[in-house]
């Protein structure tokens, strides 16, 4: 099995692939091949994994660019511009990812990085954490995850 993303159109994807013990050595180097030509390829130990990475990375994209709406939408909202709101949004992110990439350290450290003790930053964590949105992530990938398992079952049996 295998869940690419849809940034593989522009040859930034992330895969998950499983193989079973009847998939072959070269059949899973060219699986391998032909999703590393559009991004990055991870194996997967158990094909219930599988289910996890569509959670995360399978639906991830439509994740971030419902925050990056949600922050252009807002910045309009106090008074920006359209177009700067979304230019600001989108250079936010791609810069925050190409940050962590190129970053040996955690998310959490980069966060903590960028969050001054009673500063701007600080004042909107503490309202995303009053709102539990870890908890809305959790909740939301295990729906996702819990429908690709359906999915899967439904495939099965055809």
């Amino acid at each position: 099995r295998c869940m690419p993303n849809t940034p593989a159109l522009v040859e930034s994807g992330a895969a998950g692939l499983y193989a079973n013990n009847q998939v072959t050595k070269s059949q899973r180097t060219l699986a391998e091949s032909l999703l590393r030509a559009v991004g990055i390829a991870v194996w997967v130990d158990h094909e219930t994994q599988i289910d996890i990475v569509t959670a995360l990375s399978g639906s991830g994209p439509a994740y971030h660019f419902l925050v990056m709406e949600a922050m252009q939408s807002s910045a309009e909202k106090m008074g920006l511009p359209s177009e700067a709101a979304r230019l600001l949004s989108l250079q936010t992110a791609f810069g925050s990812a190409k940050l962590a990439l190129e970053s040996d350290v955690s998310f959490k450290t980069l966060r903590e990085r960028v969050t001054s003790k009673g500063g701007t930053t600080a004042a909107a964590l503490d309202r995303f954490s009053k709102l539990k949105l870890q908890d809305i992530f959790a909740d939301a990938m295990q729906a996702a995850a819990d429908r690709s398992h359906e999915l899967s079952q439904q495939i099965g049996k055809s």
